[in-house]
């Protein structure tokens, strides 16, 4: 019988986490079963996730109608159900964080989009989802933007698990891993542990082809050299950056800096590769797996690119070959005329973006279910 190549990834250093939660899934068994029987050590999700499973099924009428008739608000009443999916999500991966010691096992919650730019409000309302969730086995999601980088230090100084999300450039991401490092530095000055401080960087990669490859295919329709160069490049970007990403990695993690840290209990900030379900039709169902397995990684997939990696994946460590090819990509970018930090920039505006959106539509149709529920308990008391 063919051996699951999700299974395999654990012993190369790589856990799978799932990009997707939903009610059914936790009180189904679903989920249990993809820990249980596919090696799944980690949960991530999003404005964008809720709103498909909250706003657009009727899986939490129940819940929304008894908050709505206990007198509560709209945003109490999105607090109140994305806790209670965080919760059964973290129970039912506490088995993993325990017998991991804390290295994995954890199920990610995001502060409010619209405070991406809000230093002081992002903190405030990290500190009160990680109290409302209650378990040591969460990550806090907070933004890669300027004004995400000091909340970044200040939660983990404070003891909270950060996952720092729509991270797409690398001086962005040598500044996220500079942040943690802070964090806890200043968590050791205040005499606290660090021992059970955790971090992830999520490093978001197909949108960088889909915002690029534009750029490139029409470099490559004018031929010639440059047509050529641009040609070879296509979908390829993503995947370099990971790369670079992946040594910068190394370079801070192995750095003095970090040996003090680490004499003392601090952990590697992972690198998380997020993004990795396949835009472009033409290229492989597995393209943001195969090349990045490696140690001290997570990739965090979609159901359907978990369920093509169980069919047909090949394991293999893959992450720390083809640096010279990228970094040889990335500098070859400005000929082309692709300024990479200002595609990046523009990919965290644009994420940002795309969570409120989401958000915002999740919290107008709580509001439309909560009035419609209030009115029909008002009709039959009538």
């Amino acid at each position: 019988m063919k051996t699951n190549p999700l299974l395999k990834l654990e012993g190369l250093g790589q856990s799978i986490w799932l990009d997707s939660i939903s009610r059914p899934m936790l009180t189904s068994g679903k989920l249990k079963r993809l820990i249980e029987e596919d090696g799944l050590s980690g949960v991530t999700s999003n404005p964008t996730i809720f709103e498909k499973a909250i706003a657009e099924t009727n899986d939490y009428d129940e819940d929304i109608r008894a908050l709505a008739r206990e007198g509560k608000g709209v945003e109490e009443i999105y607090q109140n159900l994305v806790v209670n999916d965080i919760r059964l999500a973290a129970d039912q991966l506490r088995g993993v964080y325990d017998r991991l010691d804390g290295r994995d096992g954890f199920v990610s919650l995001e502060v409010s989009p619209r405070l991406a730019h809000d230093t002081n409000r992002t903190v405030d309302e990290a500190y009160r989802l990680w109290a409302a969730v209650d378990r040591p086995n969460v990550f806090i999601k907070v933004p890669a933007t300027t004004e995400g980088l000091p909340a970044i230090r200040q939660l983990i100084s404070d003891g909270i698990n950060v996952n720092i999300t729509l991270l797409f450039g690398l001086p962005r991401y040598r500044q996220v891993a500079e942040a943690y490092l802070a964090g806890l530095e200043d968590r050791i000055i205040r005499g606290k542990p660090i021992d059970r401080v955790a971090s992830v960087a999520s490093f978001f990669l197909s949108r960088i082809d889909t915002m690029i490859d534009p750029i490139l295919e029409k470099k490559a329709e004018a031929g010639g050299r440059i047509g050529l160069t641009a040609s070879s490049l296509l979908g390829e970007v993503a995947i370099a950056s990971a790369k670079v990403a992946y040594n910068i990695s190394k370079e801070v993690f192995r750095s003095a800096s970090y040996s003090y840290l680490a004499l003392r209990g601090g952990r590697v900030q992972r690198l998380l590769w997020a993004s990795t379900s396949t835009k472009n039709p033409v290229y492989s169902d597995v393209k943001y797996i195969e090349p990045l397995i490696g140690p001290e990684t997570i990739n965090t997939v979609p159901m359907e690119t978990l369920l093509a990696y169980q069919d047909h994946g090949k394991p293999a460590v893959s992450l720390g070959r083809g640096l010279v090819k990228a970094e040889r990509i990335l500098k070859s970018l400005p000929d082309l005329g692709v300024n990479l930090d200002q595609v990046t920039q523009s990919l965290e505006d644009e994420g940002v973006e795309k969570f409120v959106k989401p958000f915002d539509i999740l919290i107008a149709r709580l509001s439309e279910k909560r009035t419609a529920f209030l009115e029909r308990a008002a009709r039959k008391t009538a």
